[in-house]
């Protein structure tokens, strides 16, 4: 998914607060829906708007009247009753919160063709009669649903903390990553996340969590455990382990299924902590060795062979866009850079996205100067506004680039393909078009602990192509065989060459190796661009420099064509 900004308040220009009588307990509103341009956007900070409509509440147990915007201060009073049963009423707040906030950013003003304040009126009446907390926050998701966009949306308290968990790419827990075993469905340690709590105490992948807090995992998924583990920092969870063989076989993230009888139990307190999770993970794949001429493509060799001299071919698979994507990014393109990577496969496939600001800071250490990254338009159908690269400079490195896409590539994903491929920079492989996500959403915590998402933008790549339920075509079709995508999991952090393992299944994956294979060429490119350069006297050496230069570009926006040497 693509979040613009985390936005805690909605900031309006007047909010006054007052009780209405005692003997009516309405709940009374001023309708908040604005026909022209929002004069105020959202910003983060104290959520003035919850603030006020909670404090009224509980200033008074009868009513509480809201008049939002001097806009609409004219308008008509919406009078609505407000239920005795606090578990409703509290509902009933929420859903005013929610459908206030839509009201001044949802990127449709129409509202996809109906009368936000009717809306307000059928649900909040609904939510009085349900006689029920859970039915009464029913409809709000009810509500959102008439905006006929998925993904403006009210998540609750529980799944916004594990939102925050993966967007902040940190959380307070015990830093092991645990899953069910496919075979009889136990809770096993997939691996340790290095330097955390678990770590230190010697867990190993493939030990198995059978207790925690005394509490045995019997039927538990991963989910339910995990937040077990998760909790304030400082504190401790129990967790009794079962090592049931003393070396654990296969890649760390699916151990082989452990024999029937365990070789020992261990019982370990461990302190929770705040445990920094990486959103991708690198290494290196040696460079192909194939024959001379191959589409006329190949650097000129003595023996017959291209010289794996060239170095290897750089893997960096990104799983999310965290708020530590960019940063984490730079230094896998460092040190692929120091590890003599000739080019470079940036695996996106099954990326749902994250933040909008991640995916132009990574798009930013791929492309030289400040160029456009995407077009967006808000609210009121504005004019494409051009979002570029706000801290111009060198790109790390202008080798050959490749992506790696699928259906699952969605949202940030989206967005830095496209940017990458339509300022030149990469060629797009995948089996198909990505998700097609063309929205962005801001999050608004809301004062109950949920959050609300809203879609306040639409975006184009640069070239004007349209993503929203599209999606972006690969350049070149590759088939998803060997679906190493699986076999890995995010936090764990890889080095070039450390793990053989890594490299043998992406070995076995076919559309790594068409991304390699393709990278090969367009190093050939300029290999031989280079040398037939190098190799002219004179004031030709001028044009001939300058075509060398031309294939640097070409072989960087993934074009097949071989230079004209023969104009040189």
């Amino acid at each position: 998914m693509i979040v613009a900004s985390s936005c805690s308040s909605l900031q309006l220009r007047q909010n006054v607060v007052k009780p209405c009588r005692a003997s009516l307990r309405p709940l009374v509103v001023r309708a908040a829906v604005r026909k022209d341009k929002p004069a105020v956007e959202p910003v983060t900070g104290p959520n003035e708007l919850a603030k006020r409509v909670i404090g009224a509440a509980l200033g008074t147990t009868t009513a509480l009247s809201l008049i939002l915007s001097p806009a609409i201060a004219a308008s008509e009073l919406v009078r609505l009753p407000a239920s005795t049963d606090p578990a409703v009423f509290a509902a009933q707040r929420t859903l005013v919160e929610a459908w206030t906030i839509v009201g001044h950013s949802f990127v449709d003003p129409a509202f996809n063709g109906h009368d936000w304040e009717v809306e307000l009126r059928e649900h909040m009446m609904k939510a009085y009669n349900s006689g029920d907390g859970s039915a009464a926050l029913g409809e709000i998701a009810a509500m959102l649903e008439e905006l006929g966009d998925p993904y403006t949306r009210r998540i609750p308290p529980e799944e916004y903390a594990a939102f925050r968990v993966s967007s902040d790419g940190e959380l307070q827990g015990v830093g092991m990553l645990i899953a069910n075993e496919p075979v009889n469905g136990h809770l096993l340690v997939l691996a340790p996340i290095k330097g955390g709590p678990a770590d230190r105490a010697g867990i190993l992948p493939g030990d198995e969590v059978t207790s925690i807090n005394g509490v045995s995992t019997e039927g538990w998924n991963g989910e339910k455990a995990a937040r077990l583990l998760r909790g304030k920092g400082g504190t401790e969870v129990h967790v009794r382990l079962a090592r049931r063989s003393a070396g654990i076989p296969g890649v760390p993230a699916r151990p082989d299924p452990p024999p029937a009888e365990p070789v020992e139990y261990r019982d370990v307190s461990l302190r929770r902590e705040r445990v920094q999770l990486s959103p991708l993970f690198f290494t290196t794949l040696p460079a192909p060795q194939l024959p001379p001429g191959t589409g006329g493509l190949m650097p000129i060799s003595t023996d017959g062979r291209v010289r794996s001299s060239s170095g290897p071919v750089g893997y960096i698979r990104l799983t999310s866009f965290s708020s530590n994507a960019a940063a984490e990014m730079r230094d896998a393109i460092q040190e692929l850079e120091a590890a003599g990577a000739s080019a470079y496969i940036l695996d996106l496939r099954n990326n749902p996205g994250g933040l909008v600001r991640s995916s132009i800071d990574i798009a930013r250490l791929w492309l030289d100067g400040s160029p456009v990254v995407f077009n967006v338009s808000g609210r009121e159908g504005d004019e494409l506004q051009q979002q570029v690269v706000d801290t111009p400079g060198a790109a790390l490195t202008h080798r050959p680039l490749a992506v790696l896409v699928n259906g699952g590539s969605a949202s940030a994903s989206e967005i830095l393909s496209g940017a990458l491929h339509d300022n030149a920079r990469a060629v797009v492989l995948g089996d198909e078009h990505t998700y097609g996500k063309g929205r962005i959403q801001s999050v608004f915590e809301l004062q109950d602990g949920s959050a609300l998402f809203v879609t306040v933008a639409r975006y184009q790549t640069p070239a004007g192509t349209e993503i929203d339920r599209i999606g972006i075509k690969p350049d070149r079709a590759c088939s998803m065989g060997g679906a190493p995508t699986n076999t890995f999991v995010a936090g764990l952090p890889m080095v070039p060459g450390s793990s053989e393992l890594l490299v043998e299944s992406l070995m076995e994956d076919s559309c790594v190796m068409a991304a390699r294979d393709v990278l090969q060429q367009q190093v050939a490119v300029v290999a031989n661009a280079a040398t037939v350069a190098s190799q002219i006297p004179g004031p030709a050496r001028g044009a001939a420099a300058a075509a060398a230069a031309a294939a640097r570009v070409q072989a960087a926006s993934g074009m097949r064509r071989a230079p004209a040497l023969t104009d040189l």
